[in-house]
This record gives structure tokens, sequence and C-alpha cells, in this order.
């Protein structure tokens, strides 16, 4: 019998990173954008800037010189926007752009500016060049600024499954700058908000009731502080959606433990982004899975019915969705078919308990679901 030999090798991945709130990066007498993730010895001055087309065409002239100001050589990637594009025939071609540029392997960081599709394309991108270069996010969306770049997950689309396919990498960098959103349209800014309201409900109390007093004003002056009562709301929102997300996802970064609050509002909502194909936004469907899953925690008598009431009413006060003609019980079924793969072969479900905080579920049955359903059909008008 041939002696068998073992070798243990045991390691830990170090994340450490920052994330910067920083008013008006593109000044020119702001350093932060031209020194971010470029942490070597030897700093390079040469970097890569990825922006989709609706970017460039805002902001392309003020990031160009900027750039050209602080001495950096950069070559500009500009790419389609839309969830369409956020496949790996994308990611290939952002890839072919690091070849064409020759990009060093530590010292030249890629730099993204754009919503969740595109920093999640230059993530997968990042990741996988030379096994890994380092990647600064710039959100410009409300979306990508309160969740989409702050942690370490990376993902594209696969045939019909939301970011099917998918890394875990640090970003060497975030910077946040709440300019970027007196840009946005309406629509845009409510799809963000809805990420708000899901860390709300399962953690901060205190964020919901801004949410219930201001969420109104904050939409309408766009984050941008226009009134005295504005800018300090604004302030406090954005820093206590980032301050609790990061709260989350620190202890957690690389999703050992698979029970996890930020997933409340992704739990069906996915499945039904992609079978919408473009008529929803991704905070759109977060909402309608927050409404659905508040209605199941009610229903089940784990959530009074005032704090129900009042997830609901912020719902609708933010003129988000709580329901869609393609959510179905076939929908549903499959939905959570892939969760509970997804989730290690546990529903993991999160529900509110009250305003600001959580249990969760592992024995919802299909019936329950469709239950809930039609009582959201029964009380609200479908988009």
């Amino acid at each position: 019998m041939i002696g068998l030999e073992t070798y243990r090798v045991s390691a830990q991945a170090l994340a450490d990173y920052e994330v910067t709130f920083s008013d008006d990066i593109l000044d020119r007498a702001s350093p932060e954008l031209a020194t971010c993730g470029n942490r070597t010895e030897t700093r390079s001055r040469r970097r890569i800037a990825v922006l989709d087309e609706s970017v460039n065409a805002l902001y392309g002239t003020r990031i160009r010189e900027y750039f050209e100001w602080h001495g950096l050589e950069c070559q500009y990637v500009v790419l389609p926007p839309g969830e369409q594009h956020k496949v790996m025939e994308t990611v290939l071609t952002v890839i072919a752009e690091f070849d064409r540029f020759g990009l060093d392997r530590r010292r030249e960081p890629v730099i993204s500016f754009g919503g969740g599709v595109l920093l999640d394309l230059v993530g997968v991108a990042t990741s996988m060049y030379r096994r890994g270069v380092p990647h600064v996010r710039v959100p410009t969306t409300l979306l990508g600024q309160v969740d989409a770049a702050i942690g370490a997950k990376t993902g594209i689309n696969h045939g019909a499954h939301k970011n099917r396919l998918g890394s875990f990498q640090q970003p060497a960098g975030v910077l946040l700058d709440r300019r970027f959103l007196a840009s946005l349209d309406e629509r845009h800014l409510r799809n963000g908000m809805a990420e708000i309201v899901k860390l709300a409900v399962v953690r901060d109390e205190r964020l919901f009731e801004l949410l219930e007093e201001h969420g109104e004003l904050l939409i309408e002056e766009r984050f941008q502080g226009s009134s005295p009562t504005g800018e300090r709301v604004a302030r406090q929102v954005l820093h206590r959606s980032v301050q609790g997300m990061l709260a989350e996802l620190e202890p957690n970064l690389w999703e050992r433990e698979l029970d996890r609050l930020v997933d409340f509002g992704h739990s069906v909502g996915p499945a039904l982004e992609m079978r919408a194909d473009g008529e929803l936004l991704h905070g759109e469907t977060v909402a309608i899975d927050i409404a659905l899953f508040t209605t199941v925690a009610a229903s089940r008598g784990v959530l009074d019915d005032k704090a129900g009431r009042r997830i609901l009413e912020l719902l609708h006060r933010l003129a988000l969705p709580t329901d869609h003609h393609l959510l179905d019980g076939d929908l549903l079924r499959r939905a959570m078919t892939d969760t509970v793969r997804h989730r290690d072969g546990r529903q993991r479900l999160p529900v509110p308990v009250g305003i600001g905080a959580a249990t969760f579920l592992n024995d919802v049955s299909d019936e329950e679901l469709r239950s809930a359903l039609r009582h959201r059909r029964r009380e609200a008008v479908p988009t």
C-alpha cells in the first residue's frame, strides 16, 4: 500500500480599501481621483478610464480635462449602456483594450465611471486580467453609490440568469461624489432609493424615518442640498446608507455566511428583472420583492400590521412599484428554486419583524408566496 501524505494549505484573503465621500472629484484642485488606487512605491502616470456612453456624453470632457491637468496619460474606453450589454462579450471587449494599452499589473489602476452595470462589467474584467489588476470605482448613480460600488462582488449575466458569472475582488478604492446625481432622471433616483429602503427596513429605523419625512425632498433636490434641510438630510441618508451596507458586508465580505440581511429584496427580484428584459430597473424589482416579503411577514404575524403598512406606504410615496404583471406563480416557483440553490440548499429569506429589524425564514411554501402575491394584487395597482 502506498503511503499517503497530505499537505494543508491555509491562507486568508486580506481586504483593505477605502470608500471616500468627496464632493466634485472632477475639480482640478481635488487630488483623490489622480492618486486613488496607486499604492505602489513606483507610481505610474498611466490610467485606463472606462465610461458608458451616457456618462461620456455628460462628463467625458471634464474627465479628460482632469487627467490632462494632472499630467496622466489616459486611455478611454466607452461602452454602450444597458443590462443587455452586461455579458461576457463586453467583458472580453474591455480586456482587449487592457491588452492594447499594455496595462501594468499593479501600478496602473483601471477607473470606471458609471452605474452598477458598468461597475460590474469592469469588475469582472479587472478580476480576470492577469488574475487581478487594481480597479477604482466611481459610481455615477444613486444605486451605484449606496450598493453596487462599495462591496467586493462583481457579476455579469449569463443565459436567463442575472449575475450568474462573477468573482470576488475588492476595489482599489471607491470615490463617492453626489454631484453626479444631479444629472440623473427621476426614475433612476427612485431606482436607487429602493436599495436605501431595503437597508432601512432590515437594520436602520432612523434611516427609515428620514425617508418617510424627507424622501420626496431628496428626489426633488437630487441629493444636491438645494435647501438647508435637503443638504442636512442628503448627507445623513447617504452616509447612513453606506455605513450600514459596509457594516453588513465587512464581516462577511467573501460571503462565507449565507444568512445575509442585504439579500432582502433579492429573492425573486433578480428573476423578475431578467424576465422583464429591460422593462424594469434593478431597484424597481427590489421594491416589488420588498413588498412581497413584507406581505409574507405580515401574514405570518412576525410583522405587525402598522409596521407593514409603513413599509408599503413608503414604497408608494417614493413612487416605487409593488407589483408587476410579469410576476406570477410560475416565476415565483422558479425564482425560489434558483434562490435555494444559490443559498446552499436553504431559503434564507430575510423578512422584517419591525422597522429596522429582521429575521430569516426557511419554510415559505409556494402557496404562501402565491397567497402573498394575490394579496398584493388586491391592494396595489400593477405597473
